[in-house]
């Protein structure tokens, strides 16, 4: 999946039905991570779980659901990993294509592939984009302590 840079957080959420439609909540931990503002305006793309079957997900499937900043501001501040930095993380979620999602500082999100969520691994940063990174695993150690 290419992330673009303007990815300002990534959350799972469950979508529910209401009188007026359907809605989704975002998490307390994306404002006051200071990923997304209330009141700002959002561009949402959803993903259906992807759970090998062929049919539509039903209205309250999880859905994992990504922000982007209408108008990002240039002057965002860097990235709090770079290339080449270890560190010890615990998986907080799995993404619908199977990656582990950790957050560090301010919110920013790291995927680590072939991780699963609670467990706790270091991780070697490859690739650091302005609001995600990717890491490898360099060693799996015991779940959340």
């Amino acid at each position: 999946m290419e992330i673009p840079e303007q990815l300002a957080c990534l959350y799972t959420a469950e979508l529910t039905e209401t009188e007026e439609g359907y809605q989704f909540s975002v998490p307390a931990s994306e404002v006051e991570q200071g990923s997304i503002t209330p009141g700002e305006t959002l561009r949402v793309a959803v993903l259906a779980k992807s759970d090998g079957t062929t049919e539509p997900a039903e209205p309250t499937a999880t859905t994992e659901a990504t922000a982007q900043r209408e108008d990002p501001t240039p002057s965002q501040p860097e990235p709090p990993v770079s290339e080449g930095e270890t560190r010890v993380v615990e998986i907080e979620d799995v993404g619908d294509q199977g990656d582990g999602i950790t957050r560090v500082e301010r919110g920013y999100v790291v995927i680590v592939p072939e991780t699963d969520e609670g467990e706790t691994v270091e991780i070697r940063i490859e690739t650091v984009q302005p609001n995600v990174a990717f890491g490898t695993v360099i060693d799996r150690l015991d779940h959340a302590e």
